[in-house]
């Protein structure tokens, strides 16, 4: 697609509303002829401000315009964003016959204008209305938003500057999904890493609870994720486990969740080590309940292998089970997709994580079929509504939320809870209210200082990023500055 552009205007936030629009599309510079041309003008004055868009796709044309009045509710470059998004969705529907559920939100917080309307001290009434007139959302999902903007700040509280979580990265897994874009690892000879890494991932995590004992911190949850963090042998896993009670408290724990993932690398053992070390929430994934789709994204587990694990699970007494399901799969339709869930809500697990399937560049399956980027996403509509009506009928809220580019029609993932199981760690990390301290490959260490609009505080974030993959973080080690720059961030703060 190509952009023209006249005015103060951010083409980043141009290119995220297109790509709405068009999903996979690349932006061609200057010269370069392309069937897709959005023509965007801003006007800025004392009065307010005026976009106007005209979108070229395949020979059509559509045009829009929207003056909008400055408001006290509103900074000038909301505004500004909120004109530019009803021109280019207006005249991008027009052309292409398509509106998208979640409107001009495009981030990967689709509740984080809800909680920011709240927080201002809209009634719910309120914002769900805003979300629909302003940000153009439709009311079902302004509903969903709202709901769990609600939610979270319910669990959320007032947070504590002195609270953390705690992240630790095992990026291995026994196969590779075709969808996946993660860094994680499968073949013999990467794997055959996992010792040297491991050793080097303990040294990091007995550092990162020293820095946070050395600070006076609270760590409230830990979460061990990946790849597939149960692939580690039973032996490995508990050396694992070992090294992070001798650092923190587990018994003091809000949440401490083992991702363990793929169901062909949980076993009795494992289970019962993650248990005897304090491991409070587990995730056994099967994606779908159909073994034709599992071959088909390269999953190596069959169904058999996902009741299994999930009995193993369940048998341990840990006490959450969260299972995680992808809406869109290719060969998944809404006849096999609903009589999954429906088995999954036979199954009665605390939590249940609904994803829609989303493209990512560097996943093995664009190679297969570079079209498999999809804007309408066929049944998946229909599947999504279908697991938020059933999971709330079943007595499941939803109680996070979060988006991605390029999914499958432009939906979203939900995670379901019963109450009570709600899993901590998502809301902390999706929220940014604390510091996360991450360990291992592809980590990144959040330094956060929470602000809300009510405070007239911004939040402030610093990101230490760890070496993204598992050769080059055992070739580079964790950089020696990280603690320096922990320590400042905490002491320029006044503690």
């Amino acid at each position: 697609m190509k952009l023209h552009i006249e005015g103060n205007i951010n083409a980043y936030y141009v290119q995220t509303l297109c790509m709405i629009f068009f999903p996979g599309e690349k932006f061609s510079p200057e010269g370069v002829e392309d069937p897709h041309e959005l023509y965007l003008t801003v006007t800025e004055s004392e009065g307010g401000v005026t976009a106007t868009a005209r979108i070229v796709c395949d020979g059509k044309t559509a045009t829009a315009e929207k003056t909008l009045e400055p408001r006290a509710d509103l900074t000038a470059d909301r505004l500004k964003k909120i004109a530019i998004g009803h021109v280019v969705l207006n005249a991008a529907g027009e052309v292409l016959h398509y509106r998208p559920s979640w409107g001009m939100l495009t981030g990967v917080r689709p509740s984080k204008v809800a909680t920011e309307l709240l927080q201002l001290g809209n009634s719910k009434t309120r914002t769900k209305k805003a979300l629909a007139s302003d940000y153009l959302v439709i009311p079902k999902k302004a509903a969903l938003a709202t709901d769990v903007a609600l939610y979270e700040q319910q669990i959320i509280g007032t947070p504590d500057f002195r609270d953390c979580s705690v992240y630790i990265s095992i990026p291995f897994c026994p196969s590779r999904c075709s969808y996946c874009s993660f860094v994680s690892y499968t073949s013999k000879r990467l794997l055959s890493l996992i010792p040297d890494y491991l050793e080097l991932l303990k040294a990091e995590i007995k550092e990162k609870f020293r820095i946070i004992k050395e600070l006076g911190l609270r760590v409230l949850t830990v979460y061990i994720g990946g790849g597939t963090p149960t692939i580690l042998t039973a032996a490995q896993l508990k050396e694992l486990l070992e090294t992070i009670a001798q650092g923190t408290d587990v018994s003091a724990l809000q949440e401490f969740t083992l991702e363990s993932g793929r169901p062909d690398t949980i076993d009795a053992e494992k289970m019962a080590i993650a248990k005897a070390y304090g491991v409070t929430r587990v995730c056994v994934n099967p994606q779908t309940l159909s073994d034709e789709v599992l071959r088909g994204i390269g999953r190596s587990h069959t169904i058999d292998d996902f009741y299994r694990a999930y009995d193993i699970a369940r048998n341990s007494g840990i006490k959450c089970i969260n299972t995680d399901l992808i809406v869109g799969l290719q060969g998944d339709t809404f006849t096999t997709f609903s009589a999954t869930f429906d088995e999954i809500l036979r199954l009665d697990p605390e939590n249940i994580t609904v994803h829609t399937f989303c493209v990512k560049r560097a996943a093995e399956i664009l190679r297969q079929d570079h079209r498999i980027y999809n804007l309408r996403g066929g049944d998946a509509g229909k599947c999504v509504d279908y697991s938020q009506i059933r999971a709330a009928e079943a007595g499941y809220k939803p109680y996070y939320m979060y988006r991605q580019k390029n999914m499958v029609g432009n939906y979203e993932n939900v995670g379901f809870t019963k109450e009570g199981f709600e899993g901590l760690y998502n809301i902390y990390m999706m929220e940014e209210v604390h510091s996360i301290f991450a360990a291992g490959a592809g980590a990144v260490t959040k330094l956060m200082e929470y602000g809300t609009p009510e405070s007239g505080k911004k939040s402030v974030i610093t990101r230490l990023f760890n070496a993204k993959y598992p050769y080059e973080y055992l070739d580079k080690g964790v950089d020696a500055d990280q603690h320096d720059q922990i320590v400042s961030f905490y002491r320029e703060r006044g503690l």
